[in-house]
């Protein structure tokens, strides 16, 4: 019977009958137990990139937390607390002749899923060495600024180490090698069989669950991994149904056809789920943040009175009620105060004159002073996503007060991110949570991070290059009260210069069924949705609603 259920989920995906892998998955017939087929629902129409050093979309970070591992991990439903992942312990480093060095003892008996070329094989330092060095190459990885520098090599089959002529506190170093941006560990035999393109359409991983098939714009199938180091699955796997209006997706929940999906923020959303029989809304962290971006270097942007004329003609206040007041609160600094240390705090940008409180006449007199008194025209991109397009909206409606008119061109998410990185803009609104202030601070501001033509390419959308040695000198710092100043200063320069303006943060929103067991607890989380994990499972009786975080990032 198993094997027929399987085979008519995968007719229902050859067919593009809907219904046929929705209902059979909805219980076994004879049998009181669920099935273990979890069925999610995003809020996007398709997938950036399977190749986990490239993830930028929250889908795409989704699927690579349950394709892939890192050395270490962010303890599931509990970031930023870190743990071992498929290293023995969390390393520690030695000094030797003014080389900082750290040393990782892998786990013996971690096996790469099987791939399209490939076989189940262990996974060794060759693949550890190999992964961080892809890391390191901008021509694959998004993130390979953070990997610059690393000296890595293999000291015997299941040990290495990694030397640097710089030292970094453990609070900057630690992150790099987590389950997270250019840390997760890919199999270096089947990216050398397969090459880039095709890797980045199969990929191979360590992680609880395999990848199977995708259907572009409807469905991603995983399957659980029989070999993950941590045990089976109690799930049989995921299949994921890309959903961005949260009408269809909210209805599919409703007929049964979907376990879990990404919420909504819109007012009264949440309270409407959270009243139906057998749902659960939760909501937590880790909170990503909003920032609105200012291209330094395009007219008119690159008049600093214009950049600050903007500022003050925006309310934050106006932007908060985009969303649920349950998920929302006001950013001041780049890097949020209260999650990771180096931010300013919102008492010290009122006492600096940085929090850039509502002029408009202030605005006017800027604009005008710029030789812009009648405005001007901007066009903008935004995701199809809802919250996007609410902050795009938003811009649009309270510059037109000033003048100031806007052109909003909605995109799929994964092609918004291509333009805005491939084609500057006047403007850029950018959400996203990273793991510590130099993170921030590099990816978004450093001169080297401007966009396709940077040296690194990543996401400094303002193209500010101001800070730079701030920067570079708190990265190298040891003394942490030291290192917190010069994030510090460095922020107060870009919220001077107006290279950013935070707008706010928002926590992750998502329903369940709730006989959804998650198996840990939900308060923060890195990967952008509650994860899916070896624990995770469907239980017949209702799970008790996990604890959320209530934390204000501010």
């Amino acid at each position: 019977m198993r094997h027929m259920l399987i085979m008519l989920v995968l007719y229902g995906f050859l067919t593009g009958v809907a219904t046929a892998y929705d209902v059979v998955w909805a219980a076994s017939p004879g049998s009181s137990a669920p099935s273990q087929m979890l069925r999610f629902g995003l809020h996007v129409s398709t997938m950036g990139s399977f190749d986990p050093h490239l993830a930028a979309g929250s889908q795409d970070r989704a699927v690579a937390d349950m394709l892939f591992n890192g050395i270490l991990r962010y303890r599931p439903g509990e970031a930023p607390r870190i743990e071992p992942d498929l290293a023995e312990a969390i390393p520690t480093f030695e000094m030797i002749d003014g080389r900082q060095i750290w040393t990782i003892r892998l786990r013996q008996g971690v096996f790469f899923h099987p791939g399209p070329q490939t076989a189940a094989y262990e996974l060794t330092a060759e693949d550890v060495v190999f992964s961080l060095g892809k890391a390191a190459d901008a021509a694959f990885s998004a993130y390979a600024s953070e990997y610059e520098g690393l000296d890595v090599a293999i000291v015997d089959r299941y040990t290495v180490r990694i030397r640097l002529s710089t030292p970094l506190s453990p609070i900057l170093f630690l992150p790099k090698l987590t389950n997270y941006a250019g840390g997760f560990i890919v199999s270096q035999r089947a990216f050398e069989a397969m090459g880039h393109d095709a890797f980045a359409k199969h990929p191979v991983g360590t992680g609880p669950f395999v990848f199977q098939r995708y259907d572009p714009g409807s469905a991603l199938v995983l399957t659980a991994y029989d070999g993950y180091f941590r045990g089976r699955p109690q799930l049989d796997g995921v299949t994921i149904r890309f959903l961005p209006d949260i009408h269809r997706r909210e209805a599919a929940f409703k007929r049964g056809e979907l376990d879990v999906i990404a919420g909504s923020g819109e007012k009264g959303w949440i309270a409407s789920v959270d009243a139906l029989k057998g749902i659960v809304v939760d909501t937590f962290g880790v909170g990503e943040v909003a920032t609105l971006y200012f291209n330094t270097r395009m007219p008119p942007m690159d008049d600093r009175r214009v950049r600050k004329a903007i500022a003050y003609a925006l309310d934050r206040n106006q932007f908060s009620r985009c969303t649920s007041p349950r998920l929302v609160g006001k950013a001041f600094s780049p890097v949020p105060t209260s999650l990771v240390p180096g931010g300013l705090s919102p008492a010290e940008c009122v006492c600096l004159g940085l929090d850039y409180a509502t002029d408009l006449s202030r605005s006017r007199q800027l604009l005008a002073e710029a030789g812009y008194a009648d405005g001007f025209l901007l066009d903008l991109v935004t995701s199809e996503k809802r919250l996007y397009r609410a902050y795009y909206e938003s811009i649009r409606d309270q510059l037109a007060r000033i003048g100031i008119r806007c052109r909003i061109h909605i995109q799929t998410h994964a092609q918004m991110h291509r333009t805005i990185r491939q084609a500057p803009r006047a403007l850029v609104v950018y959400v996203a949570w990273r793991p510590n202030a130099d993170t921030y601070l590099n990816q978004f501001f450093h001169s080297t991070a401007m966009g396709i033509n940077g040296g690194h390419p990543h996401t400094n959308f303002s193209h500010y290059d101001k800070i730079d040695r701030l920067i570079e000198a708190a990265r190298v710092e040891i003394l942490p009260e030291t290192q917190i100043s010069l994030w510090e200063q460095a922020q107060i320069r870009i919220l001077d210069d107006m290279a950013a303006y935070p707008i706010m943060y928002t926590k992750q929103c998502y329903a369940r069924r709730e006989r959804v067991d998650y198996g840990h607890p939900l308060v923060a989380t890195m990967a952008l949705y509650p994860q899916f994990t070896e624990q995770t499972r469907l239980v017949a009786k209702p799970f008790a609603r996990p604890p959320s975080s209530t934390g204000n990032p501010q």
